[in-house]
């Protein structure tokens, strides 16, 4: 790594802990979203059209305001994951959406991780690090935000030498989307890495669940 990458590295860690004591990284200092309905507005509405429009619940444009369209995808979403269909975005909709989706920061983050990590596989092997990523959020063997899972200490050589601070392309993003939506190549792998460089002994000891390009998944 050189200079330059360690300066930026450095910098873009300091800028990720203090997000999170601020509660912009996790979920401690997060509060919970407020109940949303038809009239309803904010940032909060926003969100959770972002999260329902990631699942095609959602067909408009994305704005502040909870209209006919919001509540009209809130009752599909609730329709198909067996809630109370009344069109608010209450605590039951809330924690159910919540636990298939990511907010639209997290997604960018997503993108990030894949791109930096997988930027040269083919469209496969990139949604495969994108569901890992997904994986380790259900596991309980790892931290429960996508932040939390990303700059968790050795989890990614992309961060370690930061190349994660690229730019992801479009392609890295709609990856990001399929991991979301459930999309899972890895056979629920939680690790992956590259034969040809990998050193570690207790990684190649893992069991493989599946290869891809260049990259080999494992639990």
């Amino acid at each position: 790594m050189n200079r330059q990458t360690r300066i930026i590295a450095l910098l873009a860690g300091a800028i990720v802990a203090g997000s999170s004591l601020l509660g912009y990284g996790g979920t401690a200092m997060a509060a919970s979203p407020p109940t949303l309905k038809a009239g309803s507005a904010g940032s909060d509405v926003a969100d959770l059209q972002f999260r329902l429009q990631t699942l095609y619940y959602f067909k408009g444009t994305i704005t502040t305001t909870y209209g006919m369209t919001t509540r009209s995808a809130v009752i599909a979403f609730q329709k198909a994951h067996g809630l109370q269909t009344d069109g608010i975005a209450g605590p039951a909709t809330w924690s159910t959406l919540k636990k298939l989706t990511v907010n639209k920061p997290e997604l960018s983050k997503l993108a990030r991780i894949i791109y930096s990590e997988a930027r040269g596989e083919v469209y496969k092997g990139q949604v495969a690090v994108g569901a890992v990523v997904m994986n380790r959020l259900k596991s309980p063997l790892f931290p429960k935000t996508v932040t939390d899972v990303i700059f968790a200490p050795f989890a990614f050589a992309a961060v370690a030498d930061g190349q994660y601070w690229l730019l992801p392309d479009n392609t890295a993003f709609l990856a990001a989307k399929d991991a979301v939506r459930g999309w899972d190549p890895t056979k629920n792998a939680l690790y992956y890495y590259n034969p040809a460089t990998a050193k570690s002994q207790w990684m190649l000891a893992r069991k493989v669940t599946t290869k891809i390009g260049n990259h080999v998944f494992a639990v």
